[in-house]
Parts: C-alpha cells; structure tokens; sequence
C-alpha cells in the first residue's frame, strides 16, 4: 500500500479534482505488474477510514476487471490490460 498525499480542493465534480487525479495516476501505472488499479481509492486527511472507489470494480465474464469509473452509468466495459 502506497499512500500518496496530494493537495486538491475538492474530491471529485464539486467532488472530481482528488479522483480525476487519481484516475490519471493509475492508469498511468497500468503496466507495472504489481499495479491493481481496481483497488485504486481516495480519501481525506481527515477521514482515511473512508474510502472513495475510484473505477468500477466488476468482474466481466473474461476475469478482468471493468475499465469504467466507479457507479457509472450503463454496461460495464473490459479492461484491455493484463
């Protein structure tokens, strides 16, 4: 586990800076084997116990996971990495 302090002003929309932040960090970790961007969370300083779930999650029926953000709208896509 890695955590990384960084200073946004919000989490994500009058949320999205933390997540988007995040989103892009992770993926730009995609081909690092120990990598697990499924797990990839955020959370304030002042409430680590609380979590934010920053991509879907799901399990697709090829055993990986889906690609999307977390509670999207709609089908859930394959992730195209490993």
């Amino acid at each position: 586990m890695i955590h990384l302090p960084v200073a946004v002003t919000d989490l994500g929309g009058a949320l999205g800076g933390a997540l988007d932040l995040a989103r892009t960090l992770a993926r730009s970790l995609a081909s690092t084997p120990q990598v697990d961007l499924g797990g990839t969370t955020v959370s304030t300083e002042d409430a680590q116990h609380v979590r934010h779930w920053v991509f879907c999650d799901r399990i697709m029926p090829d055993r990986r996971r889906c690609a999307r953000e977390a509670d999207h709208v709609g089908a859930c896509l394959p992730n195209d990495g490993p």
